[in-house]
């Protein structure tokens, strides 16, 4: 009787704590809506120079800090009373790092919006390169977190793969925008701005490599950080 009575307690902790852990992806799937949300409403307002959206972009960043530190509360919560090991535990960190990175994106998607309302006097006219910078970006993060609610190893390294074409990108918008300076002084202040808006879109790339390397960790429990793409693979690949 008393065995089965431990038994019965057991698998209550066991359910409790697995109910703790959906939970705090559901957080975290959550938060990263938003910040995908708040990076196409800010890069919406540029496009129709929508003051009014930019300002709405800001405004809701507030909800974006709100479920970091809840979700920052769960796993010190949780690390303290389950002590997790193993899987468990690199889920736990993964999802320490990867709102470290969506609370980042969603700082800049914040300066997006900002540098809208700060070039309301030089506004912005050669956009064609960054809205496609900001596709290319928005992309990232969208199959970062689908990496990361399927536990999928495979979409994680076409991301940290496809980097490069970020980069190449960012520094496509720097050559354009630097013609445009040269060829009309008055083009100078749009172009630093054009500057500062692919910086942060490039950002939200990185971010999003950097999610895609969690989740390999997460699941393979290989690190994968600080190398390159076929050194990642190579990982994947080794036995645990």
């Amino acid at each position: 009787m008393v065995r089965q009575m431990e038994n019965k307690m057991s698998e209550h902790t066991i359910k409790r704590f697995e109910d703790e852990l959906n939970l705090l992806k559901e957080k975290v799937l959550s938060m990263g809506g938003l910040v995908e949300k708040a990076v196409r409403r800010s890069m919406k307002s540029l496009l129709e120079q929508d003051t009014k959206r930019a300002r709405k972009v800001i405004e809701r960043d507030n909800a974006i800090n709100t479920l970091e530190l809840q979700i920052d509360e769960m796993t010190r919560t949780i690390l303290a009373l389950r002590q997790p090991a193993a899987s468990d535990l690199r889920f736990i960190m993964t999802t320490i790092k990867i709102v470290t990175d969506l609370e980042r994106s969603g700082d800049m998607a914040e300066a997006i919006a900002g540098a809208l309302l700060q070039s309301e006097d030089h506004p912005l006219i050669h956009l064609e390169s960054l809205q496609n910078l900001a596709e290319k970006a928005i992309l990232q993060l969208q199959q970062a977190l689908d990496s990361f609610a399927r536990g999928d190893v495979d979409l994680a390294l076409s991301i940290i793969q496809s980097e490069n074409k970020i980069n190449s990108m960012f520094k496509a918008v720097q050559r354009e925008n630097l013609t445009y300076m040269l060829e009309d002084h008055h083009q100078i202040s749009a172009g630093l701005m054009a500057y500062s808006i692919g910086k942060n879109l490039e950002r939200i790339g990185d971010h999003a490599v950097n999610i895609a390397e969690m989740v390999i960790y997460m699941v393979r429990g290989h690190d994968v950080r600080h190398v390159d793409y076929q050194t990642a693979v190579a990982l994947v690949n080794t036995p645990n």
